[in-house]
């Protein structure tokens, strides 16, 4: 089990995410906008073959400098039947909620303060707001160090998560006051996402 910093004890069974719109800045300050896929990758720790992403782009060679991407979906990339086939289509978002698609799922569980094991469902997604739906994508922009692409050898970069960050900075998340289920939880989603911005990393 790991630790929050709001003293939570958790366990975690599922990870899966989607990232759309990733862009490479070279070191000159051109954008280079990954076109594989429509621009998007699942990313489900219970399947192997999403964990790496062989992009079939061909990517200008030189020195980049950072990658930028959007979490979630954006758009016509997040409307109902946009993924005809799973495993992304399981990450349905429902319809009287905004429909699309499920940005994230973590699920596992954490011991409430009576120490009994509750089961928990991080989903985001879109959230309802007083004037309709919010999106509730927000944009990663990561340094990259010495990352080179060369014309006949393979160039690859590794994106982290630290899931213990969403529940961290600017706001604290603590299980025992958004409780398990937060897909309808306006306020458990925004702090999810103002959390977001130092989840990431890159190597």
């Amino acid at each position: 089990m790991y630790q929050n910093a709001a003293g939570n004890l958790f366990e975690v069974n599922d990870v899966q995410f989607f990232i759309s719109h990733v862009m490479l800045e070279t070191a000159s300050g051109e954008m280079v906008e990954i076109t594989d896929n429509q621009g998007i990758h699942y990313t489900d720790i219970r399947i192997p073959s999403t964990l790496s992403w062989p992009v079939s782009d061909e990517i200008p060679v030189g020195g980049y400098k950072s990658i930028t991407f959007v979490f979630g979906l954006e758009g016509a990339q997040n409307v109902t039947g946009y993924f005809p086939n799973p495993p992304e289509n399981n990450m349905s978002w429902p319809d009287m909620i905004g429909g699309g698609y499920h940005y994230m799922k973590i699920n596992g569980r954490w011991l409430d303060e009576a120490g009994v094991r509750q089961p928990f469902n991080l989903h985001t997604g879109k959230i309802t707001t007083d004037n309709g739906f919010a999106d509730n994508t927000f944009t990663v922009t990561l340094p990259l160090e010495q990352f080179t692409v060369n014309k006949n050898s393979n160039s690859s970069l590794t994106l982290q998560m630290n899931v213990n960050a969403w529940f961290t900075n600017p706001y604290l998340f603590d299980f025992n006051i958004f409780g398990g289920s937060i897909m309808q939880n306006r306020e458990a989603q925004e702090v999810l996402r103002a959390n977001g911005g130092d989840v990431f990393g890159v190597k």
